[in-house]
């Protein structure tokens, strides 16, 4: 399989590689699981990568790298620089919404397809496939300051004050399984403040959410 070549590893399991592109709305057997797993080994991988590459950055700096470098618009690129969009299997009503082409579904997706290698072959190959996907993307301590989203503004804004990571909490999820809303919670254990945000992925929603949040910091500075 071409993506197999692409990704620079071959399957032992190809059901996984299936699954981590097949969207709900197109079978019950979906990606949602390898993503949830995909998430932390990226997490982890990219952490690695970032201890190696950049000795002399402080935890916060390497925090606020780590969050540019794995948000949805970093990923988004990827899995389409890998050619996602066309081998996405998706339900008939997802595919007429423009779903091969929704930023959330594409990042989410290559999660789980990272997700699907670890099951398949370990960390390692995991790690090799993260390391590879990143070689072209830019690591240095400068662009971290690029396209800063409303959680890394959070997370700056917390770490800045010495406060614990604030923590998302899905509250609601409406519509059909293919035309989701997500209802998002942030809240900042130290001082009890919240922010609630809706869209129409965990992600979306978890950064309407952190936008709310600040907004409120905003007004009542602790």
């Amino acid at each position: 399989m071409a993506l197999q070549q692409r990704l620079g590893h071959r399957f032992a399991q190809p059901a996984l590689l299936e699954r981590a592109l097949t969207h709900r709305s197109f079978s019950a057997d979906h990606y949602e699981r390898l993503e949830f797993l995909g998430d932390s080994v990226l997490s982890l991988a990219v952490s690695g990568l970032l201890y190696e590459r950049l000795a002399k950055q402080s935890e916060g700096d390497l925090s606020r790298i780590r969050a540019n470098l794995v948000k949805q618009d970093t990923l988004h690129g990827l899995a389409e620089q890998l050619g996602l969009p066309a081998l996405l299997r998706l339900g008939e009503g997802e595919v007429r919404s423009g779903g091969r082409q929704r930023p959330s579904i594409l990042a989410d997706a290559l999660e789980a397809v990272i997700g699907a290698v670890y099951l398949d072959a370990g960390f390692d190959a995991a790690n090799a496939l993260v390391r590879r996907l990143f070689a072209p993307v830019d690591l240095s301590p400068g662009q971290r300051v690029q396209g800063k989203d409303a959680k890394t503004a959070l997370q700056e804004w917390l770490q800045g004050r010495k406060m614990k990571l604030p923590v998302y909490q899905v509250v609601a999820t409406t519509g059909e399984a293919h035309r989701q809303t997500f209802e998002v919670e942030c809240e900042i254990a130290e001082t009890g403040q919240r922010g609630r945000g809706n869209g129409p992925s965990r992600r979306a929603a978890e950064q309407a959410a952190a936008a709310a949040l600040l907004q409120l910091l905003s007004q009542r500075r602790p």
